[in-house]
């Protein structure tokens, strides 16, 4: 009888370890990593010129490939907690034209939110001459502003500029918005022109990087190559390059210079007052590396405006 109840016993307790060996070894490992949110700056462009509709998270839809993403936050971009660095850049090598439109710059930059941090550049020689550092100092950030040096300002790419500056932005930036306004002919002096420029690729690459939304307005060049038409029309296509690809616009009329910036300069102030700031999580990556993505909403009257790839993190090991 005693043997006959050691036997059940020992049958139950190996029935009880062998229904919750799963549970066990749940407790025992360790939970899966997760891996960080990516954050974009997304657009909201209502169509037909109406009022911008109200656009929740449960609206947004990220994709990589025909795979969705988990939207993890989306929120507006206004006041204090959506800070803004905003740097105004100068192609030095642009015509003296530019002269008649530093009064409507200097405007625009002094109708900016107080909050927002504003510096002024001048891209000559492959690099940016900083006139003035990101301040909220607004009226010393417009009197910065000065006339471009033309033609004499040398024959280096314009996109060597703007790679030098994605390696020189202040790496503390707190802010969760970097953008630039971009007036230049967008002629790469170095290159010239043609289909694909490998140094506009590396710059918009590194711009995708580090989570940079540039606008342009086009300007042409001084000199001899600001009358090429060839040129132009390639400056032209590589700045809504740049533009399009990194979440931005690229504003131009015909090949010569603007009557003014003042229409351009005010749709890009009513851009920047609809922005959202948006998280999801990427597919999982074994390597850190640029993604492709594809921001959308099923809204029928707006449009969603944001960089075709972003910068994605490698996935830490399980």
């Amino acid at each position: 009888m005693r043997n006959l109840f050691y036997a059940v016993s020992a049958f139950v307790l190996a029935g009880f370890v062998g229904l919750n060996l799963p549970l066990i070894a749940a407790q025992g490992a360790a939970a899966p990593p997760k891996a960080a949110p990516v954050r974009v700056i997304v657009g909201v462009e209502p169509r037909h010129q109406a009022e911008t509709p109200a656009v929740n998270r449960e609206d947004v839809m990220v994709f990589e490939g025909h795979d969705r993403d988990q939207v993890t936050d989306w929120t507006a971009a206004q006041g204090i907690g959506a800070g803004l660095e905003f740097l105004v850049l100068v192609d030095d090598s642009s015509a003296f034209s530019v002269d008649s439109q530093l009064g409507e710059i200097r405007a625009f930059i002094n109708q900016q939110p107080p909050a927002t941090q504003i510096g002024v550049g001048y891209m000559h020689d492959g690099t940016v001459e900083m006139m003035q550092s990101f301040t909220q100092d607004h009226a010393a950030a417009a009197k910065s502003l000065r006339l471009p040096m033309g033609a004499a300002a040398g024959a280096a790419s314009l996109y060597f500029s703007l790679i030098d500056l994605m390696k020189h932005w202040p790496a503390n930036s707190a802010s969760p918005r970097r953008e630039i306004l971009l007036i230049s002919s967008g002629i790469d002096l170095y290159y010239g022109g043609g289909p694909e420029d490998p140094y506009v690729d590396e710059a918009v690459q590194d711009l995708q990087r580090a989570g940079v939304v540039v606008f342009s307005i086009y300007a042409p060049g001084g000199g001899h190559l600001g009358h090429s038409y060839w040129l132009s029309n390639w400056g032209q296509n590589f700045l809504s390059q740049v533009s399009e690809e990194t979440g931005g616009e690229s504003y131009y009329f015909g090949f010569g210079p603007a009557v003014s910036f003042a229409p351009y300069l005010n749709q890009l102030a009513r851009q920047l007052q609809r922005q959202y700031l948006l998280s999801f999580i990427p597919k999982p990556q074994k390597k850190a590396g640029i993604q492709k993505i594809r921001v959308t909403t099923e809204l029928s009257n707006v449009d969603l405006v944001a960089p075709d790839k972003v910068y994605v993190p490698a996935w830490p090991e399980h």
